[in-house]
């Protein structure tokens, strides 16, 4: 099975995204967790292979290389402005000097190669900033949300209650963690179906702590289709098609995921968790086939140990509205917009869980 999309859907990176909002901000606030997927800078000043503050990344972003593992904007920052945020979301890295307006919209905590697991990415890519720490940071900003409104944990809670959080975090578990048993034992320690248990077992702790800060309106994204991304293919395939085991493996977790938004729905009912299904908007997408190599020059990618981005100061191919794929794990602009609008507005029943971003922004919870 190839990555399939129509040249329709990828013109939608020149889409007006006004036919989507009113120009207003439907929530008061967005914060972010997430991976690579969603990074935009947190990783700049560590000491980490995990990195994109470099050329050719960001070739159409305004400010250009900032740390997005993309040519442009990223999947935060598109939903940031369907939900109608004139301005992104700041990083936590330059949280401490923002103003305490721009951080009561919110925050983005992402960092690439961050995984469930504290372990996941830093054998073979050096330090990054895991979901646990991630949500210490969350807990840094919720004090000071608090100290702003008064010295009010429950003016803080209040406005908390009213936030969109979208948390996008697993991929790595398995990019880098679980497919490289030259760096971490949980292959050879965990079936697949284990395995999936163990981080859904995890991942259901941390996001009962991020309930217990405050959150009341989730997203949870599921895991994309990593047995078709380049670097998988170079790595663990035959060259051309998807690599379908790893695809199965991700989805034991997705289904998983899915159970476990019943679950947390079940327990809290003053909360909405939702999730986002990922990896069906990436393949159920009309079949016309487009380059699904990488944009962006990258290195001997079976040689790499998982470092699957570009080569500093390459050559990106001139044709980017027509790739889905940027470097060899991460989407182009125009695949984050398609993906972006149908997680904010479902145009398929099996998008979202059970409902979408949109409707969930407009969800009055009481707290």
């Amino acid at each position: 099975m190839g990555l399939k999309v129509c040249h329709l859907v990828l013109s939608l990176i020149l889409m007006d995204l006004s036919k989507w909002v009113n120009g207003a901000e439907q929530v008061p606030c967005y914060f972010i967790f997430g991976d690579s997927l969603w990074d935009n800078g947190n990783n700049n000043a560590l000491s980490t292979k995990a990195k994109a503050n470099y050329p050719p990344y960001g070739i159409d972003f305004p400010e250009g290389a900032t740390g997005r593992f993309t040519n442009g904007r990223n999947m935060g920052d598109i939903l940031a402005q369907l939900l109608g945020f004139e301005n992104f979301i700041p990083s936590f890295a330059h949280a401490s000097n923002a103003k305490d307006q721009e951080i009561l919209r919110g925050v983005n905590y992402a960092s690439g190669g961050a995984g469930i697991r504290n372990e996941t990415a830093r054998n073979n890519l050096g330090p990054v900033i895991s979901m646990d720490m991630q949500l210490q940071n969350h807990q840094n900003t919720a004090s000071r949300i608090a100290k702003i409104l008064g010295n009010s944990k429950k003016s803080a809670a209040k406005h908390l209650s009213k936030c969109i959080y979208s948390v996008g975090i697993g991929n790595n578990d398995y990019i880098n963690n679980y497919l490289l048993p030259q760096f971490y034992p949980t292959n050879s320690s965990y079936t697949p179906d284990q395995y999936a248990t163990v981080l859904i077992q995890q991942y259901s702790r941390q996001l009962k702590t991020l309930y217990n800060f405050g959150a009341r309106k989730v997203a949870l994204f599921g895991l994309g289709l990593i047995g078709c991304t380049p670097g998988s293919i170079a790595m663990y395939g035959n060259g051309t098609s998807c690599v379908e085991y790893i695809n199965n493996e991700v989805q034991m977790f997705n289904t998983m995921l899915v159970s476990l938004v019943d679950e947390l729905n079940n327990n809290f009912q003053d909360t909405k968790f939702i999730y986002v299904n990922t990896s069906s908007v990436s393949s159920s997408i009309p079949a016309t086939v487009i380059n699904a190599s990488p944009c962006c020059e990258v290195g001997n990618l079976t040689a790499n140990n998982g470092v699957l981005t570009c080569i500093p100061s390459g050559t990106a191919c001139p044709n980017r509205a027509e790739h889905i794929m940027w470097d060899a794990a991460h989407p182009t602009e125009a695949a984050y917009v398609m993906m972006a609008e149908r997680s904010y507005k479902a145009q398929l029943p099996s998008d979202t869980y059970p409902i979408d971003i949109h409707h969930l922004a407009q969800l009055n919870l009481t707290n």
